[in-house]
């Protein structure tokens, strides 16, 4: 008995404890300067010519309680917080039962935060689940409800969640999802929205109605348990077929998201940028956005793939000089999939790699006459494993070829003897150095783009080549203002020199040789279909794995890279190859459409000589096809020149 009194006195004391301890918080919180809700974690995307095309959670479309359908508000509590009127911020008892129930599964299954604790993480721009982070939502829940009723709790919640497909708030969700406003929906339409803010990606019911359909059946049984609606208008709202619009009334690009995503991406890496937008009241973002070529580009992917097809793209488009990304694609429509297969997916990148090689090459004595015999070859590597390449189609031309015929036709061969002769890290270490940091193995293969590589690291490594050897950072945002005007931060558009420009002026020229008819021969260069449709010079390499399709392409102005396959890694048939070379070609084209075509100047360092280009020696009289191309000075070729099997042969006996 003693015992038991005592844990009863103590139990008491805590108790009372606790309650003075939350009354000193709550006094504390009420009178501290109450949080500005309304302006808190709004934000506006400016596109380069500081237009809006996104307005976040604190947007216009902010409407009143009274405004939203009793069907989302009954909803939306039946499902999310069933004591919300009755609760300070945190429902004690429904976290203990929570944590016992997750402690017996040995999951987290079970959640246990409040429409006001949701609301307070709602708040904040960044997602780190840090012990900081932890307690500011705390804070910033005590504080809500110290300062506000629950019914401007609810609004600002309803107002502020993120509904799918970049919606936020109930307002903007109704519209695009059903065509009307949020006083207007009924029971079915309610609760399949009030379904979707838990998984946003897995709950649309534009992108999979049927994960959609058993999360509203899940919100009804909620609303059904807690005698909120009948059995009979259960069944009713059960039964009843919705019909989605699925657009955006003053925005109908379906792709601008994925830049979107973009930004608020990079957006979470800016230090000068604080941890949440109740100290700053909003933010002003000025972006990169070309929406005229953002424009372009979508209508180019809905002409250039049919509708019935499944195969996805993504496209970058790029200034090299500074690092702006003017436009981007992620997908082919952000309403049926939001994944950023731009800047999230890694792929093989098949012979797009072979310009890195090419670079390291000429900078350790290639020229573009230096020569290897195309011709079928099993290479043997680390404890006599063989690799036998083959070249597209099994087309060799039994005889020495240049580096230059070699990109001309992407030869496979012609790489792989090259990427062996200079040593595997060789590659690696070129790659590293112009900004790629995916994972990269040191095998023959490499040199045929096997690796998975990002398109935005593709694109920073393409862009050393594009401005003469600075590297460049992509970058999407250029300022970020607070809602007074007061400047956050600026872009700095910083540039390193990592490569020689005399080296890269060559490769550039060299890869106009993948649409140069000069180069035809036993083999056809690989983009000479598309010649006759360039109005502009580029540098150019395409790629193709079984999987993947790739168009990079690019001159002293933009950069342009090109991605086209499955999600599930099924392979690409031959007639679907054309869908990246003609989105690149339309998009590139469409970009320097009435700009001038400048083409980069000759160094004082190099030469330029003519060649016969296939076996690249020195052009005589007698040749019928002269081609003229760039040495360093001191490096031209002579009238005969050393086939480099020879020396690989010697290398690999050594």
């Amino acid at each position: 008995m003693k015992l038991i009194r005592k844990l009863l006195k103590w139990t008491g004391i805590l108790f009372l404890l606790f309650i003075l301890i939350n009354m000193g918080v709550y006094t504390y919180a009420k009178i501290t300067p109450p949080l500005q809700i309304k302006s808190a974690n709004s934000f506006m995307l400016f596109d380069n010519k500081n237009n809006v095309f996104f307005q976040g959670s604190g947007s216009r479309e902010w409407i009143s309680l009274k405004e939203i359908s009793k069907n989302v508000i009954t909803a939306t509590i039946a499902t999310e917080d069933q004591h919300f009127y009755l609760h300070k911020g945190f429902d004690f008892p429904r976290i203990i039962s929570a944590g016992v129930t997750n402690i017996l599964s040995r999951s987290k299954s079970q959640g246990a935060s409040t429409i006001s604790q949701q609301y307070a993480k709602n708040l904040f721009l960044d997602f780190d689940k840090t012990w900081k982070r932890k307690w500011d939502e705390m804070w910033y829940t005590i504080e809500l409800e110290a300062d506000y009723s629950k019914d401007e709790i609810l609004e600002g919640y309803l107002n502020t969640i993120n509904y799918g497909h970049g919606m936020y708030g109930i307002e903007n969700a109704s519209q695009f999802y059903f065509g009307k406003s949020a006083s207007e929906l009924d029971l079915a339409e309610s609760a399949m929205l009030v379904g979707i803010p838990k998984s946003p990606s897995h709950y649309s019911p534009i992108t999979n109605l049927e994960n959609a359909k058993k999360r509203q059946k899940y919100v009804l049984k909620a609303m059904r348990s807690q005698k909120k609606i009948t059995e009979e208008a259960y069944q009713e709202a059960i039964d009843e077929e919705l019909t989605y619009v699925g657009e955006k009334k003053s925005q109908n690009l379906s792709t601008i998201m994925y830049y979107q995503d973009a930004v608020m991406k990079e957006l979470q890496t800016i230090k000068e940028i604080p941890s949440t937008f109740l100290e700053t009241g909003g933010l002003k973002i000025y972006t990169n956005l070309d929406l005229e070529e953002q424009t372009k580009l979508e209508n180019t992917i809905q002409t250039v793939i049919p509708k019935e097809s499944t195969i996805e793209t993504a496209t970058i488009v790029m200034n090299p000089n500074n690092g702006k990304v003017l436009a981007l694609v992620g997908g082919r429509d952000y309403n049926r999939s939001p994944y950023n297969r731009a800047i999230d997916a890694k792929r093989q990148v098949g012979s797009t790699m072979k310009p890195y090689l090419y670079y390291a090459a000429l900078e350790n004595g290639f020229t573009a006459s230096s020569t290897f015999t195309s011709e079928k070859t099993t290479f043997t590597y680390e404890k006599n494993k063989t690799y036998s390449p083959q070249n597209n189609n099994e087309t060799y031309g039994n005889k020495p070829i240049s580096m230059a015929t070699a990109i001309a036709y992407s030869e496979n061969i012609y790489a792989v003897k090259t990427h062996t002769f200079l040593g595997y890290d060789t590659l690696i270490n070129m790659a590293r150095r112009v900004g790629i940091t995916s994972d990269l193995q040191a095998v023959p293969s490499l040199a045929l783009g096997t690796s998975e590589i990002s398109m935005l690291e593709m694109v920073t490594g393409y862009s050393c080549f594009a401005n003469l050897g600075y590297k460049v950072t992509p970058h999407f945002i250029e300022r970020i203002e607070d809602s007074e005007g007061n400047i956050l931060y600026q872009a700095k558009e910083e540039r390193e020199l990592v490569l020689n420009p005399n080296l890269t002026f060559i490769l550039n020229n060299l890869l106009t040789a993948t649409y140069d008819s000069a180069y035809i021969d036993y083999n056809y260069p690989t983009a000479i279909s598309i010649a006759s449709k360039l109005t502009h010079q580029y540098a150019l390499k395409s790629g193709t794995t079984n999987t993947d399709t790739w168009y990079i392409g690019y001159n002293h102005d933009v950069i342009t890279a090109t991605w086209c396959g499955y999600d599930q890694n099924q392979d690409v048939v031959s007639s679907e190859y054309k869908y990246a070379r003609d989105i690149w070609l339309q998009t590139i084209e469409g970009y320097m459409d009435g700009k001038e075509d400048v083409w980069y100047e000759k160094p004082d360092g190099v030469s330029a000589t003519f060649v016969e280009p296939i076996s690249g020696r020195l052009a005589t009289e007698q040749d019928e096809k002269k081609k003229m191309v760039y040495f360093l000075k001191g490096t031209e070729p002579l009238e005969t020149t050393t086939v480099f099997d020879e020396l690989l042969e010697k290398e690999e006996t050594q």
